[in-house]
Parts: structure tokens; sequence; C-alpha cells
């Protein structure tokens, strides 16, 4: 049996947030984010972090 992909609780989640939302994905940044932090950590082991390997991405920096 195949290895679980490491991120792919977080995929899973933007999903999930995006159709509660409408597919605004603003509403569903912090959730992004949280797919971003996993990717940088498991990107070479993970086929659900094939859209977010382009580098001009980045995360959001938390309003003050």
């Amino acid at each position: 049996m195949p290895a679980k992909d490491p991120c792919q609780k977080q995929a899973c989640a933007i999903q999930t947030c995006l159709q509660a939302h409408k597919y605004v994905a603003s509403m569903c940044a912090d959730v992004i984010d949280d797919m971003r932090r996993c990717c940088r950590t498991h990107g070479a082991n993970s086929i659900c972090c094939s859209g977010f390997k382009d580098p001009k991405h980045t995360e959001r920096k938390p309003s003050t």
C-alpha cells in the first residue's frame, strides 16, 4: 500500500474551505498558507504540492 501523502490533509482542507466559501480564495488564505508550509517541508514527497512549487507565491503577511 502506498504511503499517505503528507500534505493530503491540507489539500482536502483547501477544497472544503473553497466549497464552503463559493470558491473565493481570499476567504481561505489561512488554509492555503498551511498548505504552503506543508509543501515547504514535504514538497518532494507530496503529489498534492505540485501546484505550490512556484517561488513567486509566498505566504500572505498577517495584517497589523
